[in-house]
């Protein structure tokens, strides 16, 4: 493994369990995350170093901003309308699932202001995950066929989605039209080799979790227990290649005024004993700064 990249810092030393799902907010400035086993939803800004939470009952996976400044977030128990100011927690919408075998997990809004969000079937097998939309009060199963569902982002232009399934290694592509929000023409985007059997993690590169998509297109993306973080460009191909100094990163999203400042979770959550010894930025949330900005996060509504 390569040593970590110089121009990657901690942006905040706060350890979490699974860190997960970081959105920068449009209008606040600030920095938002999940700790899913934690049950916690972390806010940072960067302005002035202050850190706050807020602690759950269940597991939050993913939030958004809406537009009426309240925030909405993908929660085991279902989808929720959030008050950071109140504390005040309202359901949206009940879970599609079974609780206590699944749960949500990486959720974003479109472009038009829909919400997107898929889950985990934490059985693993078979692979009995899906991905939902939000809209108008509905929530609307859009596809399904995986385990683990990560790497929501959308094209430049719109008329492309991304999404992973973790477990699989893989990222899918679908043709998306923008006003209606229909999916078509699943394809592989791209895929990675598995981790074979007694392989050490220091030849593995790892597989593929939260993700987020610059103004030119590229696709960054988070390698669970790959050391990295790579750009894909819009072909799939490996722009740039990222070492980390941690195992395990979980998604990145963009920040700050320019958009150029790329924040990156990680996860500690049952990481050997040895690993965590030798990687004590685990569970810290990591920034880099980089020459292209991404595009910004939508509002939900």
């Amino acid at each position: 493994m390569r040593e970590p990249d110089a121009g990657v810092s901690v942006a905040v030393a706060s350890a979490s369990r699974l860190g997960e799902s970081p959105m920068w907010h449009p209008r606040e400035q600030v920095l938002y995350w999940c700790d899913i086993p934690g049950r916690r939803l972390n806010r940072f800004d960067s302005r002035t170093g202050a850190l706050s939470h807020w602690d759950f009952d269940c597991e939050p996976a993913s939030c958004a901003p809406c537009l009426d400044g309240t925030l909405l977030l993908a929660m085991r128990d279902g989808l929720w309308r959030f008050d950071p100011a109140s504390g005040k927690r309202t359901r949206l919408a009940k879970p599609p699932y079974d609780p206590a075998q699944e749960r949500f997990n990486d959720g974003k809004c479109d472009p038009q202001g829909r919400f997107w969000v898929g889950t985990i079937y934490e059985p693993r097998d078979p692979a009995l995950a899906a991905l939902y939309c939000f809209e108008d009060g509905e929530l609307t199963r859009k596809a399904e066929g995986i385990t683990t569902s990560n790497g929501l982002g959308w094209s430049a232009d719109g008329r492309t989605m991304y999404w992973s399934d973790t477990k699989a290694h893989t990222v899918y592509a679908f043709d998306f039209d923008p006003p209606s929000g229909k999916l078509s023409g699943r394809r592989v985007f791209v895929s990675f080799p598995p981790r074979q059997p007694g392989q050490d993690l220091s030849h593995y590169g790892g597989r593929p979790d939260g993700a987020a998509v610059d103004a030119e297109g590229f696709y960054w993306v988070a390698m669970f227990e790959g050391q990295r973080l790579l750009r894909l460009s819009p072909s799939g191909e490996i722009a740039r290649e990222v070492a980390l100094p941690v195992r395990c990163a979980t998604m990145p999203c963009f920040g700050g005024a320019d958009l150029r400042t790329l924040y990156i979770t990680t996860a500690r959550e049952n990481r050997p004993a040895a690993e965590l010894a030798e990687q004590p930025l685990a569970g810290c949330v990591l920034s880099l700064r980089v020459d292209v900005p991404g595009l910004p996060v939508h509002l939900f509504g």
